[in-house]
């Protein structure tokens, strides 16, 4: 090997290290900025605590999963009541009970929330992201008054609502039907505020002014660049409203009746209320299945999510 090649072979190397020690400094934060050894400690602890705090009822509600009525009362509820090579049976055992008591319902549930949450979470995001994006970057009448009436609309408590929109429902024969449980959860004050705080500070005016200029149409527009650059703020709304629309109770509630329409959330109430139910293992079986839809959402979109937090924070 002549030296020349090796010469060069060191210059590159010379080159990578430099570039990187270039780029920790642009990131890197000033002596006087840096935060001290205690500091860094008190944050790992208290890291450590919130972690600990979040996962521990996870963890709690996974060995109460594979208990017995008995042992359930009777063994040590921070592990589990059988040896590591009987958890299957225990598991299965439960879970043949958790079929047993919701009828077969079960997986029915899970889709119907699926269905309602999806859905909603869909339309819901889509309605929000163009509000938003209409009072951001476009002046018409009653502009100010229809963003306070949407803003006051969120101090409003659901609750209040859930009477009234049975009414409505009731005098369209809308009442136990999916149409009455996906219909108000479509409708987000919330994701309006934050699709029009997106849109302010993530689409630039004169990308449009020169999209415009192009002949482009307000249509092509809006779902050929806007949506692009508002994909973090729709994946904050749609994990927003999937999730809200998930743990949603007193809406299904109060409009569905049928065993078939029913949402997980208002099938595992309606098991845990016969006065012949006992089984709490199978009950938490059932909410740990209920929930995983969930949890696969967020580790999937999460590094959508993640993207977006500080979107528009940085001018420029």
């Amino acid at each position: 090997m002549s030296s020349a090649t090796v010469n060069e072979r060191e210059r590159r190397r010379a080159e990578r290290r430099l570039e990187k020690q270039r780029a920790a400094a642009e990131h890197d934060l000033p002596r006087s900025m840096r935060p001290s050894a205690a500091v860094k400690v008190i944050t790992v602890v208290v890291l450590v605590v919130a972690l600990f705090y979040f996962l521990f009822p996870i963890y709690w509600a996974i060995i109460a999963s594979t208990k017995s009525p008995s042992q359930m009362v009777g063994t040590n509820g921070m592990w589990f009541a059988v040896g590591l090579g009987d958890l299957p049976n225990a598991i299965a055992s439960n879970y043949a009970t958790l079929l047993g008591w919701t009828r077969g319902n079960f997986w029915r549930w899970v889709l119907n929330s699926l269905i309602y949450s999806g859905v909603s979470a869909a339309i819901g995001t889509i309605a929000a992201v163009m509000a938003g994006y209409a009072t951001a970057k476009f002046n018409f009448r009653g502009k100010n008054a229809a963003i306070g009436v949407i803003m006051a609309c969120m101090l409003m408590p659901a609750a209040l609502l859930t009477i009234p929109q049975y009414s409505i429902f009731h005098s369209l024969h809308l009442t136990n039907t999916m149409l009455s449980i996906i219909i108000p959860c479509c409708v987000s004050p919330f994701g309006f505020f934050l699709g029009r705080v997106y849109a302010q500070s993530s689409v630039p005016d004169e990308l449009l002014e020169a999209a415009r200029i192009d002949g482009a149409s307000e249509a092509r527009i809006f779902f050929t660049i806007v949506l692009r650059l508002l994909a973090p703020a729709m994946v904050t709304i749609f994990l927003f409203l999937f999730v809200a629309t998930w743990n949603n109770f007193l809406l299904p509630l109060m409009m569905v009746s049928s065993d078939t329409l029913k949402p997980v959330t208002l099938g595992l109430y309606g098991m845990v209320s016969l006065a012949t139910f006992t089984d709490r293992g199978a009950l938490m079986m059932g909410a740990l299945l209920g929930v995983l839809p969930v949890i696969v959402l967020f580790l999937g979109l999460q590094r959508f999510w993640q993207s977006g937090l500080a979107a528009g924070a940085v001018k420029g």
